[in-house]
């Protein structure tokens, strides 16, 4: 009766083992992407090399594409901030998809101080949502005014929204959300 048991819980296929292992390592990634081998393997009950193997792959196959550190923006006398693009019908041309996938919009705009952490197209009303630090609204706006400038023609509309706390960032359960609780 064991075996039966065990077998009809198996995964269908090695494919479908190894999918389920990579997410077993992702998902401990997720977590910590600071974490050491040994204990993300001790967690998924893995060997090291299997986890150091694992990794190396998802990497070259891009399935793992960075590694990257959560900051506590209030500390850094930062403010955290997303604009929504909703785009014109006009078509995007090379500049346009050069300064939105290749390269980093706030290198257009050194003197807004501003650092984009994130830029996503999107399904819905608006288009493209963009996710930044500034030291305070007059740095959004400038950085807005600037956006709206140089992709003008490509904007219809935009709405900003600011990060007042943040509960949970890259999955990470933000370690003081017991203290900013009377803001939710």
């Amino acid at each position: 009766m064991y075996f039966i048991l065990r077998w009809k819980n198996m995964p269908k296929s090695s494919q479908e083992q190894i999918d389920n292992d990579d997410r077993k390592i992702i998902s401990q990634m997720q977590i910590n992407s600071k974490e050491s081998i040994d204990k993300i393997a001790k967690k998924c009950g893995f060997s090291r090399q299997k986890v150091w193997r694992t990794i190396k792959r998802l990497e070259k196959n891009k399935i793992i594409w960075g590694y990257s550190v959560i900051v506590d923006n209030e500390k850094n006398d930062l403010n955290h901030y997303i604009v929504l693009f909703r785009r014109s019908t006009l078509p995007i041309d090379d500049n346009m998809q050069n300064a939105i996938c290749k390269e980093k919009l706030d290198y257009y705009f050194p003197e807004t101080n501003v650092t984009v952490l994130d830029v996503f197209y999107v399904n819905g009303k608006y288009d493209w949502v963009v996710s930044f630090t500034a030291p305070g609204i007059r740095e959004m706006k400038m950085f807005c005014e600037k956006c709206m400038r140089k992709f003008g023609k490509y904007i219809i509309e935009y709405d900003v929204l600011e990060t007042i706390v943040p509960v949970r960032i890259s999955g990470i359960k933000n370690p003081i959300i017991d203290e900013k609780s009377t803001y939710l």
